[in-house]
């Protein structure tokens, strides 16, 4: 079994009786963004920015991610390459709305926590929360290998 086929079996253990799947679906995107958003101001280094403007904290973590997914599965890497540059553009973009972009991330994040809880169903104990927060990345990958087993599509 490879890497990913193990980390994919583990997640969809844990979320076989999810009470109310859309919720869950919804929320995964809102604790990402939200976490990327808090790691995004955080302060950098000055050799940060004169590397480039753009790298922080939550953009590093989203490159980084992204190198994670291919060496676990290009399809699924391929694939997640337009959720992971969104992100990255929507963070961008809310540092430069006007919005508090720290409390912004802090509601999704809260709200994204809430939606995994109540989308947990029966399985809405603390461990299964807690190992959600620990694979925050498997998320993603699992929801589209679920899009891409429907699609028949191998990953």
């Amino acid at each position: 079994m490879s890497e990913i086929d193990g980390w994919l079996k583990r997640y969809r253990d844990n979320h076989q009786d999810l009470r109310l799947p859309l919720l869950f679906w919804t929320a995964v995107p809102m604790v990402i963004f939200g976490t990327v958003g808090l790691l995004w101001n955080l302060p950098v280094p000055e050799e940060f920015y004169e590397i480039s403007p753009l790298l922080n904290w939550g953009s590093t973590f989203l490159m980084a991610a992204a190198v994670y997914y291919f060496i676990l599965s290009l399809p699924l890497a391929i694939g997640l390459l337009p959720f992971t540059l969104g992100i990255g553009f929507l963070e961008l973009t809310l540092q430069y709305s006007g919005y508090p972009a720290s409390r912004v991330s802090i509601a999704l994040l809260i709200a994204g926590i809430i939606g995994l809880w109540l989308g947990h169903g029966s399985n809405r104990r603390l461990w299964a929360m807690t190992e959600d927060l620990q694979t925050i990345m498997i998320g993603p990958a699992w929801l589209l290998s679920v899009v891409y087993r429907r699609l028949g599509i191998p990953f």
